[in-house]
């Protein structure tokens, strides 16, 4: 199992990016590599998920959905990986708890985009998530205001990162996390599918 993850030593900050990646497209890059710059992070590993649990319909196959991500995501510090079907996770939470006991020392940040936020709190213990592992919230377009007055990221104000600050992140202590406006581009998986851009 080892070999499904890249080498992480104790001490680097990894933001992880989790989807189904039902295409991965470049909005996806873009997002990858906004974060390593606004984070201060060392690396981002993409998790390719075996399946959603918050979807009703399956993705394409895993194999596919890892090659188009590798073919795609050209980064010297960006990973690629399929550890959730290895570690027989669904749920971030237990994704989370399970690398940690692969990866001690590590410091993990959680990597999502705005709508992610708006609602984060439908997830698993999803203040579990957030009490023990730094967030990091990139907007994309239409999905700024939703986010903010979501549940999670009221509850959590006092703990919100300034823009300002976002490459603190990385170093934080949970919790913590952080809002950021960067350039986004207006592109999703989504409507990838729906224009028959992605035949697995």
């Amino acid at each position: 199992m080892r070999n499904a993850l890249p080498y992480l030593r104790p001490g680097l900050s990894v933001g992880l990016l989790g989807g189904s990646f039902d295409p991965p497209h470049p909005g996806h890059v873009h997002i990858t590599r906004q974060a390593l710059r606004l984070f201060g992070l060392d690396r981002v590993l993409w998790l390719v998920s075996p399946g959603n649990p918050l979807k009703t319909h399956g993705p394409a196959p895993l194999a596919d959905r890892m090659a188009a991500a590798r073919a795609i995501m050209q980064h010297p510090r960006v990973g690629v990986t399929d550890i959730e079907a290895h570690l027989n996770t669904r749920a971030t939470v237990d994704t989370l708890a399970a690398l940690r006991k692969l990866y001690p020392g590590v410091r993990f940040v959680w990597l999502m985009g705005a709508d992610n936020l708006a609602q984060f709190h439908r997830w698993s213990r999803w203040r579990w998530i957030i009490d023990t592992t730094p967030v990091g919230v990139l907007a994309r377009p239409g999905d700024r205001i939703s986010a903010c007055m979501s549940p999670a990221a009221r509850l959590y104000a006092p703990y919100r990162l300034s823009g300002q600050a976002s490459h603190l992140l990385g170093r934080a202590k949970a919790p913590a996390w952080c809002f950021v406006n960067a350039p986004m581009m207006d592109v999703s998986s989504t409507a990838i599918r729906a224009d028959g851009g992605w035949a697995a």
